[in-house]
């Protein structure tokens, strides 16, 4: 998809052509947020506990890490599918190389955990008083549409987003800049005006590069990565967030 259509495609259903003016009083005007930093995947992996005591845990660690080697390296040569089939292609990799037997039932369910996700907690409420300051607000994921619209539904967030910013629109995957120009085109901001969540650390890392303020919301309390740059700040929770971008 080239810019000239991406740009015609996030804004297709607003009331008006025009870019709104975005009423925010600080000098961040719009937030974009990762996929995993406003819902929550750990019904997901419980799912796998349950069905595998005592081998979940090593299944979610291999199936997770192959899940995003396999968005980055299907970016580096060409060869995009969506988040969907990227997963179930690391779930196969995962059970095979843990030697654990899975059942098309058990596939079923654990695949469709991703499209009947919820938001963490502390997301909705402060979500909700960000969009009463008139920040503009949107996921910018690797998540297909439909599983942000699912997640959306069941979290009472109807209304709240501006845009849904898949990677699909633009066939690559984070941390290619093709997929944080997203924001700049939905919103038509500068990089300066736009905060980024990120839940993993690495993407914390290829935001700041491309030049977003960025917070990372480090929910499992993991290293940051090696990788020469950090966020602009590292919390816990959402809490921190409004005081992040001066609301």
């Amino acid at each position: 998809m080239d810019r000239r259509t991406f740009g015609a495609s996030v804004m297709a259903g607003a009331a008006t052509h025009a870019i709104p003016t975005w009423s925010a009083p600080s000098g961040i005007k719009a937030i974009a947020f990762d996929g995993l930093a406003l819902f929550d995947p750990r019904p997901i992996f419980a799912l796998a506990e349950q069905f595998f005591p005592g081998k979940g845990g090593s299944l979610v660690a291999t199936w997770r890490g192959r899940q995003f080697d396999y968005t980055w390296l299907r970016t580096i040569v060409g060869s995009y599918v969506d988040f969907l089939q990227v997963t179930d292609d690391a779930l196969s990799f995962a059970t095979e190389a843990e030697k654990i037997p899975l059942s098309a039932e058990q596939r079923q369910q654990l695949m469709a955990g991703f499209m009947n996700m919820t938001a963490w907690p502390d997301v909705v409420p402060i979500l909700k008083a960000l969009k009463r300051q008139g920040l503009g607000l949107a996921p910018l994921t690797d998540f297909t549409v439909p599983m942000l619209e699912v997640a959306i539904r069941n979290s009472d967030l109807g209304g709240v987003f501006d845009h849904l910013l898949s990677t699909d629109l633009v066939k690559a995957y984070k941390p290619d800049p093709r997929s944080y120009q997203m924001g700049l085109d939905a919103f038509g901001l500068h990089r300066e005006q736009i905060a980024f969540v990120a839940f993993g650390g690495w993407d914390a890392a290829g935001a700041k590069t491309f030049g977003y303020p960025t917070i990372w919301m480090n929910r499992l309390n993991t290293p940051t990565e090696r990788l020469g740059v950090l966020p602009d700040k590292i919390a816990l929770n959402f809490e921190a967030l409004p005081a992040f971008v001066g609301v």
